[in-house]
């Protein structure tokens, strides 16, 4: 039962010919890169290939555009599409939540409301009642 778990030892011997060509042909590339900088960094990077300048300018694609009520339709399309991804909460989840935001909110209003009337009852010391 062992041995049909294991991989074949000619699978074996194919990804250590397919490392070592990889390893090869990285090699011959830093060859060729030597004006580019190396990174010395502990995150891996990747170096972008060059774009080989073309003589021709780009031409417009030939697809007709799209008239007003075709996007206007795919961008319901695409509405419909990323909603049907999201992880509605449930209804118990819903009312944690608001009561969580009723509560927070609640006591922010009562810090503000007492800072208010802590503030306004200093300026009427220092300032003087006026009545």
């Amino acid at each position: 039962m062992a041995d049909r778990n294991r991989r074949d030892d000619d699978d074996a011997v194919d990804d250590l010919d397919e490392s070592f060509d990889d390893a090869v042909d990285d090699d011959a590339d830093d060859e060729d890169d030597a004006d580019e900088p190396v990174s010395r960094g502990g995150t891996a990077t990747r170096a972008r290939p060059k774009a080989e300048p073309t003589d021709k300018p780009k031409a417009k694609k030939d697809v007709s555009r799209v008239g007003i009520f075709g996007r206007l339709v795919r961008f319901v399309r695409e509405v419909v599409a990323e909603l049907r991804k999201v992880i509605w909460p449930t209804r118990r989840e819903l009312l944690t939540y608001t009561a969580v935001v009723v509560v927070f909110v609640a006591f922010m209003l009562a810090i503000v409301a007492l800072l208010d009337y802590g503030f306004a009852k200093g300026v009427l010391f220092v300032f003087g009642n006026q009545e």
